[in-house]
């Protein structure tokens, strides 16, 4: 059932059958805790031997391993089993209302949804009903395409915002009787899992004429304060690269298609994600940190100043006894025109110092040296971090660095989208790394 004037779908969701332990069965997002393979282990430790989303997901912290081939085919054979098996159970066409709790939030509310892949594109400059908030790295798709191109099936950690200010899509639901489909706690401190259907057709209703009303040309224009800008209605928050990789993939199915206009009845043409209100109370922007390895820090920082020199800005590094002391420097240095970026490197810690930053955003300034810096030195390596916490336990290591970075606030998103375009990649994180999307709903993406 699509709705093509706003790029939406009506899915048949897929849940495990009653009876499974779903607290085992949940697990979070592939991308989470790429520096800490300790918490995967635990993952295993408690699934083994259990239907399990981590059968069904190529952990990044695994990446690098020479098993990648055997690991993809053990993905979809299990899959096809699940399915074969009955482990997973198709649902009435419909949406389902997810409710989240945290340690650091009661409670953020989420809509799963099926959204039009025709409708988006993840290249600079585009203008698609569908936007990508951040820069794609395109060497990450192939890894997330060898998963994705034999799937069957399709789980999603992606999750997408609407600027929603008077709450008329997501939060009109939560006042429904709607049936259970799920209730559960989430494994490792991952907070707490509850999902409604919403399968009745008015329910159904409700939402497309309120995304609708956001989608209208004239209300956008009015609310973003621009004139002949194409109307943004979505707009990426996690697992862009997921949603990039759904979108790499049903562009090659249209190039090898026989029939050019059945294949725009394929499943593939949509991706399965989760709304989310930006203006969700228990949504929170928070920052994505920088950690470095395989460094050396005294050339780093001559290679900063050269860079920062050639880009007309001017350059220091502001060295401090402790991080404690961190705080107050910056307060005493800032000033209008200048850019500031806390870092840990072993036993030392301190502030670069950017004069005239070349870019807008603090993350930018930085992230265009690292760019730089990475492509001169193949042995080091990047990672980036949520929680300043595991920074500083990554950045006090022999031959680290970390940087901290602030967040953006949340209420700027669409209209710096709209003016700028995408922002660079990994500026912010909705929210901490345990309240990402845990795997729960499924999607057939198969004929």
């Amino acid at each position: 059932m699509p709705f093509d004037k706003i790029a939406l779908q009506v899915p048949t969701i897929l849940l495990p059958k009653t009876g499974l332990d779903l607290s085992k069965w949940a697990v979070i997002a592939c991308d989470q805790y790429t520096s800490q393979p300790e918490y995967w282990d635990k993952v295993e430790e408690l699934t083994a031997g259990e239907p399990t989303t981590l059968n069904l997901i190529f952990p990044e912290v695994h990446l690098e391993e020479p098993d990648g081939d055997a690991r993809i085919r053990a993905i979809n054979a299990a899959m096809e089993s699940y399915l074969d098996e009955g482990v997973l159970e198709s649902q009435t066409p419909g949406f389902i209302l997810v409710d989240r709790a945290t340690e650091h939030a009661p409670s953020r509310k989420g809509l799963m949804v099926a959204l039009d892949l025709e409708q988006y594109d993840y290249r600079p400059g585009a203008d698609t009903l569908i936007r990508a908030t951040e820069g794609t790295i395109l060497d990450r798709l192939p890894p997330r395409i060898r998963v994705r191109e034999k799937a069957p099936i399709e789980l999603p950690h992606i999750m997408v915002l609407i600027d929603d200010p008077e709450q008329t899509v997501i939060e009109p639901l939560c006042r429904r009787q709607l049936p259970v489909a799920y209730d559960f706690p989430l494994m490792l401190g991952g907070g707490h899992l509850r999902g409604w259907r919403v399968d009745d057709p008015a329910a159904i209703q409700q939402v497309v004429d309120a995304l609708d009303r956001l989608a209208e040309p004239g209300r956008f224009a009015a609310r973003y304060q621009v004139d002949d800008q194409p109307v943004v209605l979505y707009a990426m928050g996690d697992g862009n690269h997921s949603f990039a990789t759904a979108k790499a993939i049903w562009e090659k199915l249209k190039e090898t298609a026989a029939d050019r206009e059945a294949i725009m009845d394929h499943p593939a043409r949509f991706a399965l994600v989760e709304l989310v209100n930006i203006h969700d109370p228990g949504l929170e922007f928070e920052a994505i940190h920088r950690v470095l390895f395989d460094i050396e820090f005294d050339q780093l920082i001559q290679q900063a100043e050269a860079f920062y020199r050639k880009a007309g800005a001017a350059f220091s590094c502001e060295l401090c006894g402790d991080l404690d002391s961190l705080p107050e420097k910056s307060r005493r240095l800032k000033q209008e025109g200048r850019h500031l970026i806390p870092f840990i490197a072993g036993e030392q810690c301190g502030l670069f110092v950017i004069d005239n930053p070349p870019l807008h955003l603090v993350v930018a300034t930085l992230q265009a040296f690292l760019d730089h810096f990475l492509a001169d030195h193949p042995k080091a390596r990047i990672d980036y971090i949520h929680g300043e916490g595991t920074v500083t336990a990554l950045g006090k290591r022999p031959s680290n660095l970390g940087f901290y970075l602030p967040a953006i606030s949340k209420h700027d998103l669409f209209k710096t989208i709209i003016l700028d375009g995408a922002l660079p990649r990994k500026t912010f994180s909705m929210g901490e790394a345990d309240e990402k999307r845990f795997y729960m709903e499924c999607r057939k993406i198969s004929l």
